[in-house]
Formats: C-alpha cells, sequence, structure tokens
C-alpha cells in the first residue's frame, strides 16, 4: 500500500520535508536567542546606568572610546567654553513627568587641555530653534576654566531619534551630535564622544542619556521574536502538508487495492460508446429507409421498363400483362434486397 513512498515524486517531498523542518526549527531558535540577548544587555544597561548615576565621576579619557560598558558612566572634563559656537539641536523630545515634550538642546564645546574640544549638551529648552523668543531664553555659557561632569554618550547616527541627516538647518543649528557633523563647523579636533551635563543651569532641563543603540527592546528586538514565530509556523506547515500529501496518496492507494475507482474514471469512454451506438443505429435507419425508398423506386421503374417492352409485343395483350408480371416479381426481388441490406446495415 505505501509503495507510492518509493517514487520519484515522494522521493523528492521527503528530502524537502527532511531539510527544510531542521532548518526552520534552527532558525527560529537562532531568533529567540537573539531577542533573549536583547533582553538581556537591556537589563544590564539599565543596572549599569543605575550605578552609573551614584558612581563617581572618572576622567573623559579614560572612559574612552565609547562603548556598551562605559556609555552612561559619569565623565568629567576640565577646559574652556567656546562662546563664539555655541550650536542648537533642534527637533528633539524630552520625556518627564509632564509628558512628551518638542524642544532643542543646548550644546557648547568645551575647549580641553588635549586641544581637542569636548560635546556638551547642557541641557533642554522647550520650543523652537527658529524662534527667537525661545532661543533668548537660553543661557550663555559660563566664561574661564570649568570643570564638567555629565554622562557619556556615543556619536549618534542617521538612525538615532531626532537626528536630522538631511542638512539645510539654518546657520547656528545642528542636525546630528557627531564629530563627522562639528568637523566642518569649528577648526579644532573634536572628541568622538559626547555629554549631558547632569546639572544643568537653569532654565535648561537635564536631558537623560540614552540606551547603547542596540541593547534596548527597540524595534529589532520585536522583528527578531516575530521572526522566531514565522520560522516556527514555517515548520509546522512543512509537517501539516506532508501529512496532507501522505493520507491522500494512502487512501488512493487503498481505494485501488479494493477495485474502487474514483468517479469519473471511464465515464468518458462509456458515454462515448453510447453516443457511439446510438449514431450508428441513427445513421443505419438512415440507410436503411434510404435503401428500402431506393428499392421501390427502382421496382417501379423496372416494372414500367419491361411493360414499355412487351406492350410492343401481341396485340392481344398477353405479352404485355405478362412483361407487366415480370417487372412487378423483379421489383419486388430488388425491394427484398434492398431490405435485406438496410437491415445488415442497422445490425
Amino acid at each position: 500500500m505505501y509503495r507510492f513512498l518509493l517514487t520519484p515524486r515522494w522521493w523528492g517531498i521527503n528530502v524537502f520535508a527532511v531539510l527544510a523542518i531542521p532548518l526552520c526549527i534552527f532558525m527560529g531558535s537562532w531568533q529567540l536567542s537573539r531577542f533573549e540577548d536583547r533582553v538581556q544587555t537591556h537589563q544590564q544597561q539599565e543596572d549599569r546606568s543605575a550605578r552609573a548615576k551614584a558612581a563617581a565621576a572618572r576622567p573623559l579619557e579614560s572612559l574612552l572610546p565609547v562603548d556598551t560598558v562605559t556609555s552612561g558612566r559619569q565623565a568629567s572634563a576640565r577646559g574652556r567654553y567656546d562662546t563664539a559656537h555655541q550650536l542648537l539641536v533642534p527637533a528633539r523630545t524630552l520625556k518627564d513627568k509632564h509628558g512628551e515634550r518638542q524642544g532643542f538642546y543646548v550644546l557648547d564645546l568645551l575647549r580641553t587641555d588635549g586641544g581637542k574640544a569636548l560635546p556638551v549638551v547642557r541641557g533642554w529648552l522647550p520650543g523652537d530653534a527658529g524662534a527667537k523668543a525661545d532661543t533668548a531664553k537660553v543661557p550663555a555659557p559660563p566664561k574661564g576654566e570649568v570643570t564638567v561632569t555629565g554622562a557619556l554618550q556615543a556619536s549618534e547616527n542617521q538612525g538615532t531619534d531626532g537626528v536630522q541627516a538631511g542638512g539645510g538647518l539654518p546657520r547656528g543649528q545642528l542636525g546630528m551630535i557627531s564629530a563627522a557633523s562639528l568637523v566642518n563647523i569649528v577648526p579644532y579636533g573634536v572628541y568622538d564622544a559626547w555629554i549631558t551635563q547632569t546639572d544643568p543651569q537653569a532654565p535648561l532641563h537635564a536631558v537623560p542619556p540614552a540606551a547603547v543603540e542596540g541593547s534596548g527592546l527597540d524595534l529589532k528586538a520585536f522583528q527578531n521574536l516575530g521572526y522566531t514565530g514565522e520560522w516556527f509556523v514555517f515548520a509546522g506547515f512543512v509537517v501539516f502538508m506532508w501529512f496532507r500529501l501522505f493520507r491522500r496518496d494512502t487512501e488512493a492507494a487503498r481505494d485501488a487495492a479494493l477495485g474502487i475507482v474514483p468517479e469519473g474514471d471511464g465515464g468518458g469512454d462509456h458515454d462515448g460508446d453510447h453516443d457511439g451506438d446510438h449514431d450508428g443505429r441513427d445513421r443505419g435507419g438512415d440507410g436503411g429507409g434510404d435503401g428500402a425508398g431506393a428499392s421501390v423506386v427502382a421496382s417501379v421503374s423496372g416494372a414500367a421498363s419491361e411493360a414499355d417492352d412487351q406492350g410492343d409485343g401481341p396485340a392481344d395483350g398477353r405479352g404485355g400483362g405478362s412483361g407487366a408480371s415480370r417487372g412487378a416479381e423483379h421489383g419486388e426481388d430488388q425491394g427484398e434486397g434492398q431490405g435485406e441490406a438496410a437491415r445488415a446495415g442497422q445490425a
């Protein structure tokens, strides 16, 4: 009954199922592990941020370059603010007890003793960076040598929330906080990092440090979770289709062993034979009728011909009568022959 499993078609189906099911399970497990890693990294980052807030600030140089361990740590740097290059970072959202509010960052460059400048986000203000009424509230940076303390952050990129990488901003505004964006604005080197000041000057609001990219429960994490479900669904679909095809072919083999012909098989031949017989009988009947008619015509014609021939005989009419009689007999013989031919056509 299961000999159909040895056919080339089923060899292909079995090989596909054997390869596809483990592959789907492996890919689903891998995506699930990626999601679990992101959840674990997110928890570690939150714990690290909590410890960093309570830990003492460390010198900037000891925390560079910025990575998943040093991001969010309290860093300190000493230098002088470049008051000639104060910048505003527009369209930045701040989440606080009042909800989400739209505003802008106030960014100044701290010239350190090492020669490079450190971008410092001194705080956030609500409003529009292009409105004079809102920008008039920005306090001037402190003068002289100062020590700045804040949470260390990595340079932003195009995927960071709020970044305007398209350019076209007015003079004095910056769309992305990074060394690559600042290198064409200031005539000195810039650290590939920035800090958000912990205790900003009033009326500025402190900007909370952002989580390290790829360490939070962001869209990519939930994409991994969605891909996990998809791969497992694919594996279940392969199993379902294999059993469905197997059951269908098993039922067909069982019916064939019992001599059960599926409905519709052979029906066309039976109908064709029936129609052919019916058409043959119709054509036979037509042939018989035509033959019978022809025999009658032929017999009448023969009788008339012989009657004419005999009519030229003796004047007493006996010859004509006998000729007519022979003509009639000849016509009957021909009619019987044509009738037998018609019956043979019907048979």
